[in-house]
């Protein structure tokens, strides 16, 4: 940016700069009183006098035609990668006199977009203008922008106006899901499950009211659960974990989100971890996701918005699960995972991540399409 657009910025921000035609009639009306003092004719004294209280009043409306304008943002609904964002914007004109010719932009984060803009003709006397636009999207993420301008030269068109109001945004894009037709890694998993369910309804009938630990309150916990009279002692909600919870029903989706990622391979780990989550709620499974930044998340809004904030090279603040999990990483696991645990391993056609341990699972190419390698048969004691 040039010194003369950053002083035209400035002054349009402050107060005001002058538009192309102002400028020249300001060139005009300097030569005219250059002439009327070289000449001493009052007609073009009369002629500068006129131009300069054009050039005076000119000046000083734009800024009236901005006050009193007060801007609302609705909430954005969040979306997929791919789907378009609504951004609904009011903006309301709280005094007795119309306001024309506005221009209005809303400032995106440049990973986003390009800035948005608008013209508005009219906003009546105490009346609102609603603006709706639709942003495309392509990549997950949680995005934030807070800057609307407002911008306009009314009614002469000689100067620009422009003022700023602080109005926050959070838009979240959610990662693809997947929609898998199969998955063997979650259907071995599921008929596991059916295969121990008559076990399970006895190990129900056994501990149903018996308590095998407890734990804080997670969203979507069962108000049965709670342990009232550990809650009042703590200070918070405390749930009651029976032995029918952990009893081969939970299974942790683990992106590892503490290693350096190649950039494409963390998008590709990303949006399996979603649609691995999808499809085991499909199949009955109690399923939860972790990361490490988050702990363990369960819900699919929930889950949802923790895939859409992670980033690789995260610090790892929440403890490693200790249950069966579903471990998406460029690197193997280590020894401290569950033996009856899976991995998804992300390499290519030329560099294979290094294994040292057998365990379950596939190693994902990157250079190929996710649906298909997450939908391979996976045969009981195959490693990788």
């Amino acid at each position: 940016m040039t010194l003369n657009k950053q002083i035209a910025d400035w002054l349009e921000s402050r107060w005001v700069t002058p538009a192309y035609s102002g400028w020249v009639l300001i060139g005009v009306t300097s030569c005219f009183f250059g002439a009327a003092v070289n000449t001493m004719a009052g007609w073009l004294y009369v002629l500068s006098g006129l131009g300069f209280a054009l050039l005076g009043i000119a000046a000083i409306l734009p800024v009236r035609s901005l006050r009193g304008i007060q801007i609302r943002r609705a909430t954005i609904q969040s979306v997929s990668a791919g789907e378009a964002l609504t951004v609904e914007i009011e903006i309301a004109n709280h005094t007795t006199r119309p306001k024309n010719l506005l221009q209005i932009r809303d400032l995106l984060p440049f990973v986003l977009g390009q800035p948005v803009q608008a013209p508005i003709e009219v906003i009546p006397p105490q009346s609102s203008y609603q603006w709706v636009y639709h942003q495309p999207t392509q990549q997950r993420g949680v995005y934030r922008w807070h800057t609307v301008q407002l911008r306009t030269a009314a009614p002469v068109g000689l100067f620009w106006c422009r003022r700023h109001q602080e109005i926050p945004a959070t838009a979240i894009v959610y990662p693809t899901v997947l929609p898998l037709t199969r998955c063997p890694i979650i259907d071995s998993l599921g008929q596991e499950n059916h295969a121990n369910s008559h076990y399970r309804q006895r190990v129900q009938l056994a501990t149903e009211g018996s308590t095998r630990s407890l734990r804080p309150y997670r969203k979507g916990d069962p108000l049965r659960l709670i342990h009232w009279r550990s809650s009042a002692r703590y200070g918070e909600f405390r749930v009651r974990e029976l032995e029918l919870m952990t009893e081969g029903r939970e299974l942790v989706i683990c992106l590892d989100s503490t290693a350096t990622w190649e950039e494409d391979s963390f998008e590709q780990a990303v949006i399996a971890a979603a649609s691995l989550h999808f499809y085991a709620q499909k199949q009955q499974l109690s399923v939860q996701l972790w990361t490490a930044a988050t702990g363990l998340v369960q819900g699919n809004r929930a889950v949802l918005h923790a895939l859409a904030a992670t980033n690789h090279n995260e610090l790892q603040v929440a403890n490693f699960p200790q249950s069966r999990l579903i471990w998406l990483s460029q690197n193997p696991p280590t020894n401290t995972i569950s033996p009856d645990s899976y991995c998804l391993l992300w390499g290519n056609n030329s560099v294979k991540p290094q294994v040292n341990h057998s365990f379950l699972g596939l190693l994902i190419d990157k250079n190929q399409p996710l649906q298909p390698q997450l939908q391979k048969s996976v045969q009981v004691g195959h490693t990788v």
